[in-house]
């Protein structure tokens, strides 16, 4: 038995790399996995996948340049739904060619709309086909609802799991990021009821106090409990990868932090970023094993 899982690295950990950089670096710090994110593809595609095979890098959690089906802060053209859903089908169709573990998608915040739950319930219902067709799966993510005034559709695994039901399609799953669920109620029950239901899995930890959105730490430098979460998922029967997510706004979301990881030279952050998920993992699973 491994004495840790497949672990990858999301391109948005290292934000001013190319994608190229990216997998040297994940690749060069003993990473698993890419989450790839569509912005930092190029305009050849089959170039893109013949660089990724060369790495010996598999991708796990690829993300769309529009990721969420209604506007979101900062993500916000187009504001159509329709052309939203129209470019989170393109990126599927994209995606397919990189053989990824999910494709990445948002429910966005209703934004004063009565019937944003029916846009979505039927917004799903056409990713999921698209997404079945080319042969993907879709991970659907619940978003952090502190800090939020208006806050996305579904900010827990359980309404997730509600939303789901209602658009009854298994190409849909859930997307689990740490970051965004460790301060939910019951999530440890909700691990233990649904974790068959994960498709892709997101670690960051909690600053505390936290300053914002884009204010993430590495495993273990927060109050997020990551060893804790990484045994209930584990315990769930999660065999997947764990991708590192990492957001720390050095001016490019607005706030330019002093101490943001995303000043730090790329490949000390993807092996700092390994280090701290395998102590989190020796912390939390391996003595269990």
């Amino acid at each position: 038995m491994a004495d840790h899982p497949p672990f990858s690295i999301s391109e948005i950990t290292t934000v001013h790399a190319s994608f190229a950089e990216d997998l040297d670096t994940y690749a060069a710090a003993g990473a698993d996995g890419i989450g790839v994110w569509e912005m930092k593809l190029g305009d050849d595609d089959a170039a893109s996948v013949e660089l990724l095979r060369d790495s010996g890098l598999e991708a796990t959690n690829c993300v769309p340049r529009v990721p969420s089906i209604l506007p979101m802060a900062g993500m916000d053209d187009p504001p159509e739904p329709e052309r939203r859903v129209d470019a989170i089908c393109a990126s599927i169709r994209r995606f397919a060619a990189f053989d990824p573990d999910c494709v990445v998608c948002l429910t966005g915040p209703a934004g004063g709309r009565p019937d944003a739950r029916g846009i979505v319930v039927e917004a799903l219902r056409r990713i999921a086909a698209e997404a079945r067709a080319a042969g993907v799966r879709i991970g659907v993510e619940p978003i952090q609802r502190e800090g939020e005034d208006d806050p996305h559709l579904i900010t827990s695994m359980s309404e997730t799991v509600r939303l789901l039901d209602e658009v009854d399609d298994d190409t849909l799953g859930i997307m689990f990021d740490v970051w965004h669920l460790w301060n939910t109620e019951r999530l440890l029950d909700d691990i233990h009821a649904h974790g068959g239901r994960i498709v892709g899995v997101h670690v960051a930890d909690w600053r505390a106090p936290t300053r914002g959105w884009a204010d993430r730490v590495l495993p273990g430098d927060g109050i997020a409990d990551v060893p804790r979460l990484l045994r209930a998922l584990d315990d769930a029967g999660w065999a997947g990868a764990y991708d590192l997510e990492i957001f720390s706004d050095d001016g490019l979301f607005g706030s330019d932090y002093d101490d943001s990881l995303w000043k730090l030279p790329a490949p000390e952050l993807a092996r700092r970023g390994r280090e701290a998920f395998l102590q989190a993992w020796r912390e939390g699973v391996v003595p269990l094993r």
